[in-house]
């Protein structure tokens, strides 16, 4: 009835976690951080090549669960810095085609290893 999403084309989880969760056409993705999946360290030269990581991160997950980034429906986007949002929001735009997701946005005091944004996804796999 779930089962886990494992692919090493993002980053592996670093806690009891899994990369996504499908349930019967359902996909719930965890939150990505701009985190490589051959170093393990974070892409952070610029919150730009962090959300493409974070992105790519997503997109190699929806893959591995039989989906695409079009096929989400629903984010949440957490940012330590609001007034990065512009720059965060408009390379993920970039990624879809189409309607894109509905969508939260939420300012955090921190997130893990120091990365300015993270993003979580619901997707339908139909």
């Amino acid at each position: 009835m779930k089962n886990a999403v494992k692919t090493h084309q993002a980053p592996s989880p670093v806690g009891p976690y899994s990369q996504a969760i499908i349930v019967g056409d359902m996909v719930f993705c965890s939150g990505q951080i701009g985190t490589v999946p051959a170093t393990g360290k974070l892409a952070a030269d610029s919150i730009a090549t962090e959300t493409r990581q974070v992105m790519d991160n997503l997109k190699a997950i929806m893959l591995e669960a039989g989906c695409n980034l079009n096929n989400i429906v629903k984010t949440t986007i957490f940012v330590t810095n609001l007034s990065e949002f512009k720059t965060v929001n408009e390379i993920y735009g970039s990624y879809f085609s189409g309607a894109p997701p509905a969508r939260s946005t939420v300012e955090v005091s921190k997130l893990p290893m120091g990365a300015r944004v993270e993003i979580e996804a619901i997707a339908v796999r139909k």
